[in-house]
């Protein structure tokens, strides 16, 4: 009886390892971080007396732990740059598909660029809007 339990021992062992070796091997999590409350003004402020209001939904992709809580622990910078980004826009900009997709990649560079300067990493990968409304 103790032969098969040492057996039996020594048989899950190399496999407790294996298991271990590939959490080790395990590629980094990648997780889509939302900036909640979404943003919501005024843009396209060119003097016409008509108001234009966005509400945005955001998302980063982070690869990583790390990177996550960097994203949590710099938000606020975030949400002032891209604040200020949005309020920029023009009627034209925000109106066509083209310019929608100008304004996430500037956005997603923007935002690169506030994570580089606090952290020395970019640290976000991609900024998807999940949702972009304008009036």
């Amino acid at each position: 009886m103790k032969a098969w339990i040492l057996l039996m021992l020594a048989l899950t062992l190399p496999m407790a390892a294996q298991a271990e070796e590939a959490k080790e091997g395990e590629a980094p999590k990648v997780s889509y971080l939302s900036l909640t409350p979404p943003f919501v003004g005024n843009y396209g402020l060119d003097g016409s007396a008509k108001l234009r209001v966005y509400k945005a939904d955001v998302a980063l992709r982070v690869t990583g732990p790390e990177a996550a809580k960097a994203v949590k622990d710099n938000e606020p910078l975030i949400r002032n740059q891209l604040v200020a980004l949005f309020t920029q826009q023009t009627a034209e900009a925000m109106s066509s598909v083209d310019g929608k997709e100008k304004l996430r990649q500037e956005a997603l560079k923007q935002t690169q660029q506030v994570m580089s300067d606090e952290t020395g990493k970019p640290v976000v990968e991609d900024l998807l809007f999940n949702n972009l409304i304008i009036q």
